[in-house]
């Protein structure tokens, strides 16, 4: 699997900085905030469309349950009906039946 770690890099502007080992200005703190801020929100808006994508999904799924249990649970008065009225129609045997 691959390296977690990033690879040193020889350009000084994408160089990783240690912000409590080195010493930087409140300047560079304050942007430093700021961007990671932003990185934040860009994270937290592609987690919330996978969200909302996953709940759309969860709640399809439990009201097809929902519908399909309705669905069988009326075609089993039917079929009761069916049979009580069976039993009521039904002609005694004879011993010539």
């Amino acid at each position: 699997m691959a390296d977690k770690t990033p690879k040193q890099s020889d350009a000084p502007f994408a160089a990783r900085i240690d912000p409590t080992k080195e010493n930087l200005s409140k300047e560079q703190m304050h942007f430093i905030k700021q961007v990671e801020l932003e990185q934040w929100k860009k994270k937290t808006q592609k987690l919330r469309t996978r969200n909302v994508v996953t709940g759309v999904a969860i709640g399809a799924l439990v009201m097809g349950i929902y519908g399909y249990t309705f669905y069988s649970v009326s075609q089993d008065r039917v079929m009761e009906e069916l049979d009580e009225e069976a039993k009521r129609t039904r002609v005694p045997k004879t011993g010539a039946n």
